[in-house]
């Protein structure tokens, strides 16, 4: 019997400028409620209807690091990075746009970079990693830099 088998690409099979696609995920009073609960984070933009009215928004909205950790959940759902993944160097994040209760979000990760390591089993590659809501309008964007392994 065979085991189980990863199905992550390792640094050798991203190719500089392919992007890559999640499935779409709608985010809920039950996200935020949750994320609050695990974070400690109840700044009231979030957990506040009364003032989320009088906010700038309009109304409660995600937090960011919620919509952030959405997008990872998205992009490891791929098992693009399973099994492959050495380690997470850098994770930088703009915060483009707010996300409302009901907003639907999908991610694109685009390979920008790849270097070579002083180790042979492995390199280091750049994504960039783009969060657009239901309306096609850009949420989050940022860069990941993760250390992979290497076909040997």
């Amino acid at each position: 019997m065979m085991g189980y088998i990863t199905r992550g690409k390792t640094f050798d099979d991203f190719i500089i400028d392919d992007e890559i696609f999640t499935a779409a995920r709608t985010i809920t009073e039950a996200d935020v409620v949750n994320f609050a609960g695990l974070s400690g984070d109840f700044n009231p933009l979030h957990t506040d209807a009364e003032l989320g009215k009088k906010s700038g928004f309009g109304e409660r909205i995600a937090h960011g690091a919620l919509v952030s950790a959405v997008a990872t959940g998205q992009v490891n759902q791929l098992g693009i990075f399973e099994g492959t993944t050495i380690a997470v160097a850098q994770v930088t994040t703009k915060y483009s746009g707010a996300v409302r209760f009901g907003d639907t979000v999908n991610t694109i990760i685009k390979c920008i970079d790849k270097k070579e390591s002083k180790k042979p089993d492995r390199g280091v590659a750049t994504f960039q990693v783009t969060v657009f809501n239901q309306h096609g309008q850009v949420v989050q964007e940022g860069e990941w830099i993760i250390i992979l392994s290497r076909k040997l």
